[in-house]
């Protein structure tokens, strides 16, 4: 980075696997990171779907540097070939990582960064850009505060903004008004929602593996409670092909779903209706009504909106970004994760010549890096943030995921 403000923090945004992966390599490197955490725990995110077992084993899921920074106070690694659920890998991993001495002295939970932006310089100003530090305006309970680092990586996920019901891409009409009785991503239905969905009428829109998860549990929850019907909503003109992974899929545990949900739908456990574009949710006595132009589906207590998440961008507003229009993430990332070509482990592996921005000193990483793409992996995190973290010693970034001239960098 530059000499003139290398003295400051680099700014890591989130607290989760990726944020915390990014404290140790930066730490490994000689800089020091200065964490903000919006939750009020490490790992917040992670613990809003900590019912949801993962598709990828715990051998994915562990930065190897992490790993070992913890072995030395003596913990010891799940087995490898294991497959966790979110509350495991924040149980048995984040927790203990955020807590190492090491790294907990740099994370600050309760902080969310509300905007990032170059000292003295708005998006238009280019003059003096590249040496101004940049300037994070962090919201806490104690009152807002400025605090200025010499690099940024935006690892603060996407599940805080859903995407929504509509057809558009916009909220559906009446959705909003809605909400009370409307749930996104994958509620804990067998847990503490539990009273939300037995004996009611649950309509699940969606249909990629966070909808058959929800499927599979209103299933096992009808097992218990007789009088709850299940209806699945499907965009397209006929129900997919749900069984799409590999025979020797090496993430096992999404073709094990996969199987799963085929077969309930065999049995006629679950009720799918196609062309479901929505337009309209109407509320008519206590119960939702979903409009579409093609369909007309019954009225139903719940909806589960399993529609996938998009980045929030907003936060970087000030900052020169160069993000795909379509996946809305890093313009020369998004032909490797485009999701009409590639599934969970069939993305090619990237660095930061991928992940740059014109704003130098910048990286959205995880999950975040994706956009709206659902084929992110950690592993493929863990590999970006190495990438990344090298970057910020290197004075050019790569065109191609190569190694930049200076020793300590890799792309």
């Amino acid at each position: 980075m530059h000499t003139e403000f290398n003295h400051l923090p680099v700014a890591v945004i989130g607290a989760g696997p990726i944020g915390l992966s990014a404290a140790v390599h930066l730490l490994d490197q000689g800089y020091t990171p200065i964490v903000f955490e919006a939750g009020t725990q490490a790992g917040a995110n992670l613990a809003r779907w900590g019912h949801v077992r993962m598709f990828s084993p715990w051998s994915y899921n562990l930065d190897p540097a992490a790993a070992e920074l913890l072995e030395q106070d003596g913990w010891h690694a799940p087995a490898s070939d294991t497959f966790p659920t979110g509350q495991e890998l924040l149980q048995k991993y984040v927790t203990p990582l955020a807590a190492h001495p090491d790294i907990n002295p740099h994370v600050h939970l309760n902080a969310q960064v509300r905007q990032v932006s170059r000292l003295h310089h708005d998006v238009l100003r280019t003059e003096g850009r590249n040496t101004a530090p940049f300037v994070l305006r962090v919201s806490t309970p104690e009152g807002e505060r400025d605090v200025l680092t010499q690099a940024v990586i935006d690892a603060s996920g996407t599940y805080q903004t859903p995407n929504w019901l509509g057809a558009h891409g916009i909220p559906a009409l009446g959705e909003s008004a809605a909400a009370d009785a409307i749930a996104y991503g994958v509620p804990n239905i067998l847990g503490s929602r539990r009273n939300h969905y037995a004996n009611k009428s649950v309509l699940v829109i969606g249909g990629g593996h966070s909808a058959f998860n929800a499927l599979q549990d209103l299933v096992l929850l009808a097992d218990q409670s007789p009088d709850t019907r299940i209806l699945w909503g499907l965009r397209g003109a006929s129900a997919p092909n749900v069984v799409r992974s590999p025979e020797n899929d090496e993430l096992k545990e999404r073709r094990q779903l996969e199987v799963r949900i085929q077969e309930l739908l065999e049995q006629g456990r679950i009720e799918v209706f196609t062309n479901v574009e929505v337009d309209a949710i109407l509320q008519e006595d206590d119960k939702l009504v979903v409009q579409t132009s093609s369909i007309q589906l019954p009225p139903v207590d719940r909806i589960i909106a399993a529609t996938g998440f998009r980045p929030d961008l907003s936060l970087l507003a000030e900052l020169r970004t160069a993000i795909d229009p379509a996946t809305q993430s890093p313009t020369r990332l998004a032909p490797l994760i485009d999701p009409n070509m590639h599934s969970c482990g069939s993305v090619p592996e990237h660095g930061a010549a991928e992940l740059s921005h014109p704003e130098p000193g910048l990286f959205i990483l995880g999950i975040k890096s994706y956009g709206r793409a659902p084929t992110f992996l950690l592993r493929t995190g863990y590999k970006q943030v190495l990438s990344a973290v090298a970057a910020l010693g290197c004075t050019d970034i790569p065109e191609t995921v190569q190694p930049c001239p200076a020793a300590t960098c890799q792309g």
